[in-house]
């Protein structure tokens, strides 16, 4: 055979064999307690959107190269202990509910799909997290629409609502609820105890009960027997020695004490009926107050809690109210402190410049009187000259003199009256000119005039007490 020939085949075989191997390696199977999910280019739905994987269980598919890859979902039942404290019922009351959950990978088509978008890659750790947390909320959201009545006594009404809720969220994320198992159910309050032992009370009371009806009718079935016998015995008596009165006053006497001994026992068993119907009545009394007891303290720090709360939150209120009243009279007074300062200064800048205007006024007078203080200050006297003697006049413009009494002997100086006399020196009385400008420091210009040396006046006056002329 050509060797060409040989080569030629041998290599046709060899494609085939390895295309074979290359099929067989990428098909694959999935086991019963996995799902085989393809994901890639696994076709589109029926309104044209791709889809974003294929899930398979219990079946086996071919993986095309490069275009498709796979991985599995573990089937295996994962064990969720949710330990829920505090949960809060309709009633306000707080119930502390242990349990534990058993949820797995669902094998619905719809389901499993959820599965494979959100579960696919995470470990059952992560897996038992993300259930775990969704549990938690929604067995939260059960307890606090029911009663704890309904939950404590009606477990297969509350398991039924658990499983519904849970199961329908757990769907969203591809698990399903296998099963959901209670251990116990307690509360902070008691309230729960309390109705354990309000339904105790009731059945040891009714327990008693029965007891007591049941000595009752054994008592008096033992005395209806005991009579019998002794009617018949006397009947039998009677008739063997009926002739005999002695023997019928026996047997009237023995009867007698047999009716008065039925009485008695009849009276025993009525009061040891009674007897018994009081002491359960008591018992179940003592439990209904324990009951009220364990309601008035819930109730009392029921209460106790709320107005702690509303006293918490007016205290708090009452604080930020101050706090902010505070700040609005430090901002008050900071902004008063800055107008009070703007105005000082603005002030200040005023009587500044009225200062620094008068200083140059002077220095423009000095420099207009060549330089010689004494000659600018005659003219500014001779300016304010008119002011000067008007202010003089107005001293005693307004004196008013009702009525002068004078002594006058007639021997005035010079020829003078001494009336014209105390004229004159009443208007001498008003400081001249000369001593206004001492009194401010200054001397009188000599062309206004000098101030002469004159004796002082030695004028006598004489004493003014009453007379007749004016």
């Amino acid at each position: 055979m050509d060797p060409v020939i040989v080569i030629l085949v041998s290599v046709i075989a060899v494609l085939v064999l390895t295309t074979i191997i290359v099929i067989l390696s990428r098909y694959r199977k999935c086991p019963s307690d996995k799902i085989l999910v393809v994901y890639g280019k696994v076709g589109s739905n029926k309104d044209g959107t791709y889809r974003s994987a294929k899930c398979i269980h219990g079946g086996a598919a071919f993986i095309m190269p490069v275009l498709q890859a796979y991985e599995y979902l573990d089937l295996t039942p994962l064990s969720i202990s949710v330990d829920l404290k505090n949960a809060l019922s309709k009633q306000n009351i707080r119930i502390d509910v242990p349990s534990r959950f058993t949820v797995g990978i669902s094998v619905e088509p719809g389901v499993m799909q959820n599965a494979a978008e959100r579960l696919l890659g995470l470990k059952l750790n992560e897996i038992q997290e993300l259930a775990k947390d969704i549990i938690f909320g929604q067995l939260r959201l059960v307890i606090a629409t029911m009663e704890i009545e309904e939950i404590n006594t009606d477990r297969d009404k509350f398991l039924a609502a658990v499983s519904n809720n849970v199961e329908s969220e757990l769907k969203k994320i591809g698990l399903r609820l296998i099963n959901v198992n209670v251990t116990d159910i307690t509360d902070e309050s008691g309230y729960i105890s309390a109705l354990g032992k309000e339904a105790a009370a009731k059945a040891i009371n009714d327990a008693k009960i029965s007891v007591a009806e049941a000595d009752r009718s054994g008592a008096i079935g033992e005395a209806n027997a005991y009579r019998e016998q002794r009617v018949q015995v006397s009947l039998a008596d009677s008739e063997a020695i009926k002739g005999e009165n002695e023997a019928k006053a026996q047997i009237a006497e023995s009867n007698a004490t047999l009716t008065e001994k039925a009485a008695d026992a009849q009276r025993r068993a009525t009061a040891a009926e009674k007897i018994q119907s009081a002491r359960a009545l008591q018992e179940a009394y003592v439990a209904e107050q324990e009951a009220e007891q364990a309601r008035a303290a819930r109730e009392r720090a029921t209460q106790e809690a709320d107005i702690i709360v509303k006293t918490e939150i007016e205290k708090r209120r009452m604080e930020l109210q101050a706090e902010a009243e505070a700040e609005q009279i430090r901002r008050r007074a900071k902004g008063e402190a800055d107008a009070i300062y703007a105005k000082m200064e603005a002030e200040a800048r005023g009587v500044q410049e009225m200062l620094t205007k008068q200083a140059s006024g002077l220095s423009q007078i000095v420099a207009a009187a060549g330089g010689n203080a004494n000659d600018a200050m005659r003219l500014m006297i001779a300016d304010k000259l008119e002011e000067l003697v008007k202010t003089q006049v107005e001293a005693i413009q307004n004196l008013k003199i009702d009525k002068v009494t004078v002594w006058d002997s007639l021997g005035g100086k010079d020829g003078a009256s001494s009336t014209a006399n105390f004229v004159s020196s009443m208007m001498k009385s008003i400081p001249p000119m000369s001593e206004l400008f001492n009194m401010a420091g200054m001397e009188l210009p000599e062309f206004l005039g000098k101030k002469a040396d004159k004796d002082p006046d030695k004028s006598k006056f004489v004493d003014i007490s009453s007379t007749d002329k004016n």
